[in-house]
C-alpha cells in the first residue's frame, strides 16, 4: 500500500510530498492530492532523510564515555548512531545485544585496543592490539561494524608512538572498511598522523583548539599535510565533544576553505546533560551560526556520512531509499551557544527537531502514526 507524507519543506525551500511503499521510498512528487492515503500533514517542518551521528559513544558501560542508545538518538531526532570505539574485542558481543535491543539504528566502530575505553589508555599497551580478535570480531558482525578506530593522543597512546596508529591503517586496509582517527594532545603530532590516513579513512575532531596541534600552524596557515589528506580523500568529521570543538578554529576553517564532511557530536551522557554538546540539534545551530547553509549542514548529518558507512539506502530522497525521515523547525530565538573551550557566540535562529519518521512510525513525543508495511 502506498502511502504519502505531505507538505513536505526541503532543506533547499522546495515544498514536495513523500510517497512511501513497503517501508521504502518510492518517489518525491509535487503534489500527491488525491492520489494515496495522507499518513501525515507536515506543513510547517522542514524533512530530511534521518540524522546520522558518525561519531557518538552509545555503548553504556564505560564511563564517562557512556549513554543508552535511543536517549542520544531517535528521542534528538538521530535516527542511526555510530559509536567511535567505546568497544573493543572483548565487549562487542555484549554491546551487539544491547544494539539490537534499540529503536535507534546502531553501529560500531570497533576500538583496535580489544578493552575499548575500560581503560583511557587503551593504546598505551601494544599488547592489547591483537589483529586476530580484530579480525575475528569483524567477521562475526559484517553489518555492525563499520570500521575502525584510534585515539591517537598523548594521553591514549603513552609511549607507544605512532605503532598504534599503523597497526590500525594496516589492519582497516585489510579488512577493507575505513579508519576513524581521534586527534588531540601531542605527541603524536598532526602531521604525522595525516601521512598515515588513506582515502576513506575520517579524521575526528577537526576544529579542536589544541595548541599545537589543530589544524593551523603557529603562523597561522593551515597544515600542508591536511592539504594533502584532503586531497587524496581523508574526509574531515567535527566531532564536537566535550574537548574538541573551538568556535575559533571552525570560523578560520571557514575562511580558509577548510570545510568539514560530516558534523557528529561525539555525545555521551555527561556531555548531553551538562553540555556543551547537549544534542546534535545544538551542534547544528552552531554551524548556521557560523553561516553555513542549512542544506550544507544537513547534508553533512544525512547524504555524506551515508557514503561514509556504504550505506545507500540511507541518508537521501531516492527511491528504493529506507522511509526515515528526521522533521524539524528553524525557529528564530535568541540563545547563546558554547564550544569545547568556554567561548560563547550568540544565535538568533535554532535547528529544532519536531519529530522523526523511523520503523513505519511517525514519533513525536506520544503521538504515533503507524506505516502500514
Amino acid at each position: 500500500m502506498i502511502q504519502v507524507i505531505k507538505n513536505v519543506l526541503l532543506t533547499n525551500g522546495q515544498k514536495t510530498d513523500i510517497l512511501i511503499e513497503n517501508g521504502r521510498i518510492k518517489d518525491i512528487v509535487a503534489n500527491a492530492e488525491g492520489f494515496y492515503p495522507v499518513l501525515l500533514d507536515a506543513e510547517g517542518m522542514y524533512a530530511s532523510p534521518g540524522w546520522i551521528d558518525l561519531h557518538t559513544h552509545a555503548f553504556p558501560k564505560y564511563k564517562p564515555y557512556c549513554a543508552s542508545p535511543d536517549k542520544i538518538g531517535y528521542q534528538t531526532g538521530v535516527t542511526t548512531v555510530v559509536d567511535a570505539g567505546s568497544s573493543g574485542a572483548n565487549t562487542i558481543e555484549e554491546f551487539y545485544k544491547i544494539a539490537k535491543t534499540a529503536r535507534t539504528r546502531v553501529l560500531a566502530f570497533l576500538n583496535v585496543s580489544r578493552v575499548g575505553l575500560e581503560r583511557i589508555d587503551e593504546l598505551a599497551n601494544l599488547d592489547s592490539i591483537s589483529w586476530e580478535a580484530i579480525r575475528d570480531t569483524a567477521n562475526a558482525y559484517p553489518s555492525f561494524i563499520i570500521g575502525l578506530k584510534a585515539r591517537m593522543s598523548a594521553s591514549v597512546i603513552g609511549d607507544s608512538g605512532l605503532k598504534p596508529l599503523q597497526l590500525a591503517v594496516k589492519y582497516s586496509t585489510t579488512l577493507n572498511k575505513p579508519l576513524m582517527v581521534h586527534i588531540g594532545s601531542a605527541p603524536p603530532m598532526l602531521d604525522e598522523i595525516l601521512s598515515l590516513l588513506n582515502k576513506g579513512d575520517i579524521l575526528t575532531h577537526c576544529y579542536h583548539g589544541k595548541s599545537p596541534n589543530h589544524i593551523f600552524q603557529n603562523n597561522g596557515e593551515v597544515d600542508p599535510a591536511l592539504a594533502d589528506a584532503v586531497q587524496r580523500g581523508v574526509y574531515l568529521d567535527v566531532g564536537h565533544g566535550k574537548s574538541s570543538f573551538s568556535f575559533q578554529i571552525a570560523k578560520k576553517a571557514k575562511e580558509t576553505g577548510i570545510f568539514f564532511d560530516t558534523i557528529s557530536t561525539d555525545i555521551y551522557e555527561d556531555n548531553q546533560i551538562n553540555g556543551p554538546v547537549y544534542s546534535m540539534a545544538d551542534t547544528l545551530t552552531k554551524f548556521l551560526t557560523l553561516g553555513y547553509s542549512l542544506e550544507t549542514i544537513i547534508r553533512a548529518v544525512t547524504e555524506t556520512p551515508a557514503q561514509i558507512l556504504n550505506r545507500p539506502r540511507l541518508g537521501n530522497f531516492n527511491s528504493g531509499s529506507y522511509a526515515e525521515f528526521t522533521f524539524f523547525t528553524v525557529e528564530k530565538e535568541t540563545k547563546i551557544l558554547t564550544d569545547s573551550l568556554g567561548n560563547e557566540i550568540i544565535t538568533s535562529q535554532v535547528i529544532k527537531p519536531q519529530a522523526v519518521f523511523l520503523g513505519g512510525e511517525y514519533i513525536e513525543l506520544e503521538k504515533h502514526y503507524s506505516c502500514e508495511v
